[in-house]
């Protein structure tokens, strides 16, 4: 829905972007059958042979090629993405630093190619949303971490949070959480504000989304986040999107 309220030029290069991510994804959190370490080490070669070649014949690689050719998208950015990928084979438990690194190119650095995207010849207006832009991928990613805690922990084995007792996650560490997150929302809502008004209702209704989801998850103790995932309903992003509408057309945000 975030996508389709962006100005059509911009979209070919965020779906691409989203497909890229989303492949690499699924090889590290469902193949479980699968040689995942030879898989996505494949995948890799292939999207820098993608690259340097300017075609696949893999239908996402091709897009996401194009996206990073066209757009001239750091490598420094995949690479960081893919390094987190390869993170989640090799790490059960992260520690701060890992978690910090982890989430940069996870997260961070997809919102950073798709403002790569807003801003393909302004460097300065890029540099300048940059820090904004990272604190929005952060809070995505550890809101993600709190509705998937559940899948995390019991199908993956995995523990993001560092000095954390899954087994005795009480309400002062998800609140300590909580509070980080919404930290990371007041940082990134200034550059949302700066974005060009031809991007910024879609990123706008995905922050909106995201902030909504933080909210559900406050309203749970500890042990329902473990239990079940959260989501917000498809009624309420209706209303969502009306409501983001009207404040980005008047100036309401």
């Amino acid at each position: 829905m975030g996508v389709r309220t962006l100005d059509k030029k911009y979209r070919p290069a965020i779906y691409a972007i989203y497909g890229f991510v989303r492949f690499a994804d699924e090889i590290v959190d469902t193949f479980h059958d699968q040689d995942k370490v030879t898989l996505l080490n494949d995948f890799k070669n292939e999207t820098y042979a993608a690259i340097e070649n300017r075609m696949s014949t893999n239908p996402i690689l091709h897009g996401f090629q194009w996206a990073v050719n066209t757009y001239h998208i750091d490598k420094d950015l995949i690479d960081a993405f893919l390094y987190s990928m390869e993170m989640d084979l090799q790490k059960k438990e992260f520690s701060l630093e890992e978690y910090r690194k982890y989430i940069y190119g996870s997260a961070e650095v997809v919102g950073l190619m798709c403002l790569r995207v807003f801003y393909a010849d302004q460097d300065s207006e890029y540099r300048k949303l940059l820090p904004a832009a990272r604190k929005l991928g952060e809070a995505f990613q550890k809101v993600n971490f709190l509705r998937d805690m559940r899948s995390d922990v019991q199908e993956r084995g995995r523990v993001y949070f560092p000095e954390v007792d899954i087994n005795n996650f009480s309400a002062d560490d998800k609140d300590k959480i909580e509070k980080e997150i919404w930290e990371d929302f007041q940082g990134a809502f200034p550059g949302i504000k700066s974005l060009n008004r031809k991007a910024r209702l879609g990123v706008y209704l995905a922050y909106r989304y995201y902030l909504e989801l933080l909210k559900k998850i406050q309203h749970a103790g500890p042990g329902q986040v473990q239990k079940k995932r959260l989501r917000v309903s498809n009624t309420h992003k209706v209303i969502l999107l009306v409501k983001c509408y009207l404040r980005n057309k008047f100036g309401w945000m």
